[in-house]
């Protein structure tokens, strides 16, 4: 996959370094993979939630993080949306 928006994983790993090798394991597994299906995100990540609009979240590093990014499996293109906190992601949905 082709994974845009690198610069957003850049910023939040110099302010949570404690994240960033996580992050950059899930990098490289992300820019090897070929996913087409919200599935074989499943398969690696178990506690992966979709949400509509092929927007996928991850629980990071034993869900202290959380990242949400969107999937264009057509096109191979993975799109970081955002990364931050349990709780900034908490804040941030309830005034959605």
């Amino acid at each position: 996959m082709k994974v845009t928006g690198r610069e957003r994983l850049h910023d939040f790993c110099k302010k949570h370094a404690d994240a960033r090798q996580w992050v950059e394991i899930w990098l490289q597994e992300a820019s090897a993979a070929t996913w087409r299906t919200p599935q074989q995100i499943r398969d690696r990540y178990a506690s992966a939630s979709f949400l509509a609009d092929n927007v996928v979240v991850l629980n990071v590093r034993g869900n202290h993080y959380r990242l949400e990014f969107t999937v264009a499996y057509k096109v191979g293109v993975v799109t970081i949306n955002w990364i931050g906190t349990h709780r900034e992601y908490d804040e941030r949905n309830r005034n959605r």
